[in-house]
């Protein structure tokens, strides 16, 4: 079966999709907090490009920038929400993981995040700590949480920093017992930072993406540990020397387009954060499938 058009161009154009367009759950306005954020994308950037930061080295550039704004009765606070249905979350969001959400090792300790941690995709499959703050409800446990999702509009809009966690992520944070009366909150200030991830006993897989060719190929990275993030991937075909570039195309997928493409294919991929290098060698076979899934003898 051939792709559909869009997902054709998406690969050929090198179209980026955002998923701008996702109208559930949309958060109400942040009209609490009284200024507009003056941190730029570099700030942010920095704050958290290493997994090893200080935790609350974003925390303290919000503070600072805020109080150095004279309009600013109040420092801008991270804040995470927990939304009353978290079925977006659990069928795989914006990154195309599917129902891997629910099941081991992920177990729904999933999060959505707005656009300047999403990074249009290739924020997909980062891991973080996130932690909360009151101390009367929260206990001095972080939860590691995986992202899998965008989150539209309200507080995750205007360069804001935020997570949308599914209920197991959030009630993980509260004091035993509460952990019901943490989802009620609906949104608490939190601390967070890049942690690396860890999936033990898995492999990095590879899923072939529904409508895949011989002439359009596309695929989903599983279980990438430590950096999570994927910032080029390439393959190479059997007898070949030669690594061909795949463009990202959404979420955790990577395409290539190609005529025909032929099998064994090796595959490799380089992180988005600290730009290191993996090759797995024939990891999809000759006669690979689309909808098939094909685990790799390596991870990070």
């Amino acid at each position: 079966m051939w792709p559909t058009y869009a997902a054709y161009m998406q690969c050929h154009d090198f179209v980026d999709l955002s998923l701008a367009s996702r109208n559930h759950f949309l958060h109400e306005p942040d009209s609490h907090l009284p200024c507009k954020s003056s941190i730029t994308q570099t700030e942010i950037t920095q704050a958290i490009k290493t997994p090893v930061q200080d935790v609350l080295s974003l925390s303290r550039v919000i503070d600072s920038v805020s109080k150095d704004s004279p309009s600013c009765r109040h420092p801008r606070r991270v804040v995470s929400s927990y939304p009353g249905s978290s079925t977006y979350l659990r069928r795989g969001g914006a990154c195309g993981y599917g129902s891997l959400v629910d099941v081991r090792p992920l177990r729904a300790r999933v999060g959505a995040v707005s656009p300047v941690l999403f990074k249009g995709g290739e924020g997909c499959g980062a891991c973080y700590k996130v932690r909360c703050l009151d101390a009367a409800i929260c206990s001095r446990r972080a939860v590691t949480v995986i992202i899998t999702d965008e989150c539209p509009g309200g507080y995750c809009a205007a360069g804001r920093v935020h997570f949308d966690l599914s209920g197991a992520a959030f009630g993980r944070m509260a004091v035993a017992g509460e952990a019901g009366q943490l989802r009620n909150r609906g949104e608490i200030s939190v601390i967070f930072r890049r942690t690396p991830c860890k999936y033990p006993g898995r492999n990095i897989a590879f899923h072939v993406n529904e409508g895949s060719t011989n002439f359009w190929l596309s695929l989903l990275v599983e279980f990438e540990s430590a950096d999570g993030d994927i910032g080029s991937m390439h393959i190479k075909q059997a007898n070949s020397v030669e690594w061909l570039e795949m463009k990202h195309v959404w979420g955790a997928s990577w395409c290539i387009i190609g005529g025909p493409l032929h099998g064994p294919f090796s595959v490799k991929l380089t992180t988005l954060t600290s730009q290191r290098t993996l090759s797995a060698r024939d990891v999809i076979p000759r006669n690979w499938s689309p909808k098939a899934t094909y685990t790799s003898r390596l991870n990070f």
